[in-house]
């Protein structure tokens, strides 16, 4: 496999290598259906109407699965606990401004219903409709995975 790497040019980055990354952590909550909780960004915050998996930044100093369930708690009103996360994938991406690494867990364990705290809706989706949202283009990356995760 020596001959690869000579077949390839160097990638150059996009954006100069001081830019700032940003850890935001992400559910996949799946019912009982396997259907998947998706919420909606609210008008005031950058991509506004745009259908995403709930979750949040971490904060300096937490874990991640520690803020996954904190985030969840505060957007969704659910408990969880970080032993009832499994994690699918991640996605890697630049936007303008700073770069966004996002792991995703699967969760199918919680206390409470889920409820739109921050998010302008919530609706449940088969894992196949995902490809129909208009998405964050840092999430589409996501759904391949998660599909294969949860099945059609």
């Amino acid at each position: 496999m020596s001959g690869c790497l000579e077949a390839l040019d160097k990638p150059v980055p996009e954006h100069p290598e001081n830019i700032d990354i940003l850890t935001v952590v992400a559910a996949a909550l799946i019912d009982g259906e396997g259907k998947i909780l998706v919420a909606k960004r609210p008008d005031d915050k950058d991509m506004a109407d745009l259908w995403e998996f709930p979750g949040g930044k971490v904060e300096k100093g937490e874990l991640p699965e520690f803020a996954l369930m904190r985030e969840l708690q505060e957007e969704l009103g659910i408990e969880t606990r970080p032993t009832c996360f499994a994690p699918i994938t991640f996605a890697s991406h630049t936007y303008n401004h700073f770069h966004l690494f996002m792991p995703l867990y699967a969760c199918r364990v919680w206390r409470g219903f889920p409820r739109p705290n921050e998010h302008k809706e919530l609706k449940w989706v088969r894992p196949n409709d995902l490809y129909e949202l208009s998405m964050p283009k840092a999430d589409l990356p996501l759904i391949d995975p998660l599909v294969q995760y949860v099945g059609k």
